[in-house]
């Protein structure tokens, strides 16, 4: 693999980050024994390096160019080692999941070294003959969600063996596109940049026109703190789909629903007043075309304000969905998300001197980021161990103290919040009430609301 430039986006979420504000995202993959003696961690460890240093993405860092002039490009690490990258922790003694969800936090705080290539494996292991956890860390420069799943799918057994049979086929690899382009593309380029420069200017408007100049000081947009806590539930994929198929709608709109829900729960339950105005949450849409390259960011977004406010469950899935329905048919240049577009169309000099700009102002488009990520649907295992459960972690943004991350997979709807640990140090709580909450959807729509389950009523 050659060299290749950084993408513009890729290079903002570069310079977006600071020792205190780490720009990694990641998955925490669990995974049950494996049926009879079990796989030995060491067995587990080694597979992770082999099959990691087999990923020719992660074999890459990140380097400064000359031309152009503040640009960057991705180059083999010629010292690479995986040993580097692919580290084995212990959990102590008592509740494994428990224990593996703080270990994660933790390790999450710690930022990616720049030199290096940007990714980290963690095998986090318990009693031996045990379950046992992958956490996985990778710079959001590399990869967004979907990309970020594609690279790391590397390390399960039924896709290491169909890229085994791939290269002993003789199947060619793709190449990287050099960051020179071919003469012929010139004139192309020339007037593609041409209505670039119009289409970023209706961006640019769409943004400004999103920011809040009323900014009020709540639990999720508290100072940043550089800690991390990590926090997960689970619900039932059927029950999803009952819930769809009784309302309409998606079931990322349900989902969104169920956020909003578990925040005023949350609320309540601190003894919290609604906030004046919902909370508006940033809703990442992919703009990556099929057949498309393997890395980098192809991203914009929407804005949704979460309605909080409203007190019946029903009511909150009816205000997301009309909500969404405005979002999709106005198209995903408008609003804050609108600012993955226009970073596309920035020179680097722009992305490597006004990211400190940048990184301040997503506190006036957004107040936390609500993301889905799709996963294979075919079972997946690791060294002969079922993956029971991954779930996605989302960077935070600069002054915002919460993201939620969701996927599904093996029937279930696998729920990851990342926040700040000192603004957020009641997160299980939170994660409590995106369970309670759609239970609590799931019986009104399916006529039996079961006792216990309808939240408390917030203060007033």
């Amino acid at each position: 693999m050659g060299t290749e430039l950084l993408a513009p986006l890729d290079l903002a979420f570069w310079h977006l980050e600071s020792d205190a504000h780490p720009m990694h995202l990641g998955a925490l993959a669990v995974f049950a024994p494996a049926p009879g003696p079990g796989a030995a961690p060491d067995h587990v460890l080694e597979l992770l390096r082999t099959r990691a240093a087999a990923i020719p993405r992660l074999r890459m860092c990140v380097r400064d160019v000359l031309l152009p002039v503040g640009g960057a490009a991705w180059t083999v690490d010629k010292d690479f080692d995986v040993h580097r990258h692919v580290r084995r922790v212990a959990v102590a003694d008592g509740d494994f999941m428990a224990g593996a969800t703080r270990l994660a936090g933790e390790l999450m705080e710690q930022p990616l070294e720049r030199g290096l290539p940007p990714w980290q494996l963690y095998l986090i292991g318990g009693a031996d003959g045990g379950p046992f956890a992958v956490l996985v860390k990778l710079h959001h420069a590399l990869a967004d969600g979907m990309r970020a799943v594609a690279i790391g799918a590397g390390i399960f057994d039924e896709i290491a063996a169909t890229t085994a049979r791939s290269v002993s086929r003789g199947r060619p690899a793709v190449p990287p596109r050099s960051w020179l382009p071919d003469p012929r593309e010139m004139a192309g380029m020339a007037l593609g940049r041409i209505g670039e420069v119009g289409r970023a200017l209706g961006v640019g408007a769409s943004v400004v026109r999103a920011g809040r100049l009323d900014l009020r000081s709540t639990a999720l947009t508290a100072p940043s703190s550089g800690t991390r806590r990590l926090a997960t539930a689970d619900l039932d994929a059927t029950a999803l789909q009952r819930i769809r198929r009784a309302e309409g709608g998606t079931a990322n709109d349900i989902l969104l629903a169920v956020v909003a829900g578990a925040l005023r729960r949350w609320m309540a339950g601190r003894g919290e007043a609604l906030p004046g105005a919902d909370p508006r949450a940033l809703v990442p849409v992919s703009r990556r075309r099929p057949g498309g390259a393997v890395t980098g960011n192809r991203l914009s977004a929407y804005l949704l304000d979460l309605p909080v406010g409203a007190a019946d469950p029903r009511e909150r899935l009816r205000q997301v969905r009309a909500a969404m329905d405005r979002n999709k048919a106005a198209g995903p240049l408008k609003g804050a998300g609108a600012v993955a577009v226009l970073a596309d169309q920035l020179h680097p000099l722009a992305h490597r001197f006004g990211a400190p700009l940048a990184a301040n102002a997503a506190r006036m488009l957004f107040d936390l980021l609500v993301t889905s990520v799709p996963l294979p649907r075919s079972a997946l295992s690791l060294a002969g161990c079922p993956l029971s459960a991954l779930y996605p972690m989302a960077p935070l943004a600069r002054g915002q103290s919460l993201a939620v991350a969701l996927s599904t997979y093996g029937g279930r709807v696998h729920v990851g919040l990342v926040a700040d640990g000192k603004a957020l140090p009641d997160l299980d709580r939170l994660a409590g009430a995106v369970a309670e909450e759609f239970a609590e959807l799931e019986a009104l729509v399916t006529g039996g609301l079961r006792s216990g389950t309808r939240a408390p009523e917030p203060v007033t």
